[in-house]
C-alpha cells in the first residue's frame, strides 16, 4: 500500500468490514448464553448493526435488554415476544400494537424475530423503527439467525463443560481407594519409627488429595500436574520402598503448558498398578517431558509386565473389560477423550505395550491452544 493510503478498498468493502467488526463485538457476549448480563452487552452492538432507533432482546418470559430510544415501550416487549414465540415466526407490529402517549417518540413499528437454539424457541430479537417494515424484516431475520447461531455455540460450550466436569468426577471416583488406604497405612507405619517422615508424608497426602479433588478449572499447568504426580509417587514409594524407582526428566520450557486437569496422574497410577505391583522385584517408572516446537511431548514409561494391546484398545474406546471387574486401566479412556475434546483428534494418547515388554504412553499437546487456559 502506498504511504498515506488509509482507506480499506471500496465503500462496499468498508461497509462489509464495519458489519463484520460490529458483529465480532457482539459475539463474545452472546457466547455466554442468553441472560440479562450478556444481552445488555450485546444489544448495543446489534442496534449499530441494524441501524435502527431501538433494539431489544427478550427470553421466553421477559425483557432482558433494551438499547436506544423509546425505553417506555419496554413494558410491551414481553407481550409481543409471547405472540411471536407462540407462532414461531417473525411478525411485524404497527402503531396500533405499540400505543404511545409520548410526543416525538420515534418508535412506530417493530419487527420481532424468534431466537432458536437446537429447535427450541428461547427468546426474541425486537427491532424498532419509525417507518414501515420495508427491508427491515429481512435484516431482522438475518441478524436473529446469526444471534441464534451464537447462542447455539454457547450451548455447545456449556455442554462441553458439563461433559468435562462429569468426566473429571468419574475419574476421581476411579482413583483407587486402595491407594488411599495403603498411603495412610504407610504413613501410620512411620509414626513410631520415623515421625518426621510420617509428618512429611501426611502433608504430601493432604496436598495430593486437595489438588485431586479441587472444584475449579478444567485445565492446569504441566508444572502443577507434575507436582501432583510427584506427590503420588512419594506416597507409593513409602509403601513399595526400593521396589519402586522413579526417573524424571522435564524440559523447563514446557512447564507452563496448559493440560487437562488430572491427565497424567491416572497414567502414572496405571504404571504402578499394572506395571509394578505384580512384580516381586519391582521396577522403574520414567516420566519425560520434551519441548517439540509448537508442542510438548510427555511420556510415561514403565518396565513392568506390560499389557495385552487389545485390552488397551478397549480401554481407550471406553469399553468395560468383562474379564477385569476392577475396571481395567484407570481412566485411560477418560484421559484420551478429554485430550481429544480439548485439542482435537490428533492429540489423543498413544500407547505402546505388549505382555512382558513394559508400557510406554505418549501424550502430545500443543503449547498454545485457543480457549485452553490454566
Amino acid at each position: 500500500m502506498r504511504r498515506g493510503r488509509r482507506h480499506l478498498g471500496s465503500e462496499a468493502d468498508r461497509a462489509t468490514f464495519r458489519t463484520l467488526h460490529t458483529a465480532s463485538l457482539a459475539a463474545p457476549a452472546l457466547r455466554e448464553g442468553l441472560g440479562a448480563a450478556s444481552a445488555e452487552k450485546a444489544v448495543r452492538h446489534l442496534r449499530v448493526l441494524l441501524g435502527t432507533p431501538a433494539v431489544a432482546l427478550t427470553d421466553s418470559e421477559r425483557l432482558l435488554a433494551w438499547d436506544g430510544a423509546g425505553h417506555h415501550h419496554g413494558g410491551q416487549a414481553a407481550g409481543i415476544a409471547a405472540d411471536v414465540l407462540e407462532r414461531g415466526q417473525t411478525r411485524f407490529f404497527d402503531r396500533a400494537d405499540l400505543p404511545c402517549g409520548e410526543s416525538g417518540c420515534p418508535i412506530r413499528t417493530a419487527v420481532v424475530s424468534p431466537l432458536v437454539v437446537e429447535e427450541r424457541l428461547v427468546g426474541t430479537l425486537q427491532v424498532f423503527s419509525p417507518h414501515s417494515a420495508g427491508g427491515l424484516v429481512r435484516a431482522a431475520e438475518e441478524v436473529a439467525s446469526w444471534v441464534s447461531g451464537q447462542l447455539e455455540l454457547a450451548e455447545l460450550d456449556a455442554s462441553r463443560r458439563r461433559l468435562m466436569e462429569a468426566e473429571v468426577r468419574a475419574l476421581r471416583a476411579q482413583i483407587s481407594p486402595h491407594f488411599i488406604y495403603n498411603s495412610l497405612g504407610a504413613i501410620a507405619s512411620f509414626v513410631r519409627t520415623d515421625p518426621d517422615r510420617a509428618r512429611e508424608l501426611l502433608l504430601e497426602f493432604a496436598d495430593f488429595t486437595r489438588y485431586s479433588f479441587r472444584k475449579h478449572g478444567e485445565y492446569t499447568t504441566l508444572a502443577e500436574e507434575l507436582r501432583s504426580v510427584e506427590q503420588y509417587l512419594l506416597l507409593e514409594q513409602a509403601r513399595f520402598g526400593d521396589r519402586l524407582r522413579v526417573r524424571l526428566s522435564v524440559a523447563p520450557e514446557v512447564l507452563t503448558t496448559s493440560v487437562p486437569f488430572l491427565c497424567l496422574q491416572p497414567l502414572v497410577e496405571n504404571a504402578v498398578r499394572h506395571g509394578l505391583s505384580h512384580s516381586e522385584t519391582g521396577g522403574q517408572i520414567a516420566i519425560r517431558a520434551y519441548d517439540h516446537g509448537h508442542e510438548a511431548l510427555i511420556e510415561v514409561e514403565d518396565d513392568g509386565i506390560g499389557e495385552d494391546p487389545e485390552k488397551v484398545r478397549r480401554a481407550l474406546a471406553g469399553e468395560r473389560d468383562p474379564g477385569d471387574p476392577g475396571g481395567g486401566s484407570v481412566g485411560l479412556g477418560n484421559v484420551d477423550a478429554r485430550l481429544r475434546n480439548a485439542f482435537g483428534d490428533d492429540f489423543g494418547l498413544v500407547v505402546e505395550t505388549a505382555p512382558g515388554a513394559g508400557t510406554l504412553v505418549t501424550v502430545r499437546v500443543p503449547k498454545f491452544a485457543a480457549g485452553v487456559h490454566a
